[in-house]
């Protein structure tokens, strides 16, 4: 079991910068990779980023990349995501996810996830 808890999101002006922090929980950190996931209001969950379980890979949502920055500290089983220059078609709640299948690539596709958090709203004033 895994527990994952998301914190961070909140009110934001165009252009603006947030950090969300995903703290884990049950397993080993270092044994799983994560993910970043969003969801906006009416439409269906879409992959932001991806880390592998030491850091050494990461991947990117083309909407995303050169403004997000997926990172995580494994001494503090935590993992973050630093957005910056947000856009107001950001504003989602962004849920975190642990992959724990022994992969050597970080994959894309939510239901390979296999524990969620609750989620964090982020919203981008324009």
């Amino acid at each position: 079991q895994v527990q994952l808890v998301e914190s961070g999101g909140g009110l934001v002006q165009a252009g603006g910068s947030l950090r969300l922090s995903c703290a884990a929980s049950g397993r080993t950190f270092s044994s799983y990779a994560m993910g970043w996931f969003r969801q906006a209001p009416g439409k269906e969950r879409e992959f932001v980023a991806g880390i592998s379980r030491y850091g050494r890979s990461t991947n990117y949502a083309d909407a995303v990349k050169g403004r997000f920055t997926i990172s995580r500290d494994n001494a503090k089983n935590t993992m973050y995501l630093q957005m910056n220059s947000l856009k107001p078609e950001d504003t989602a709640v962004y849920y975190c996810a642990a992959d724990l299948h022994p992969r050597t690539t970080v994959v894309t596709s939510g239901p390979l996830y296999n524990y969620w958090g609750q989620g964090t709203q982020v919203t981008v004033s324009s």
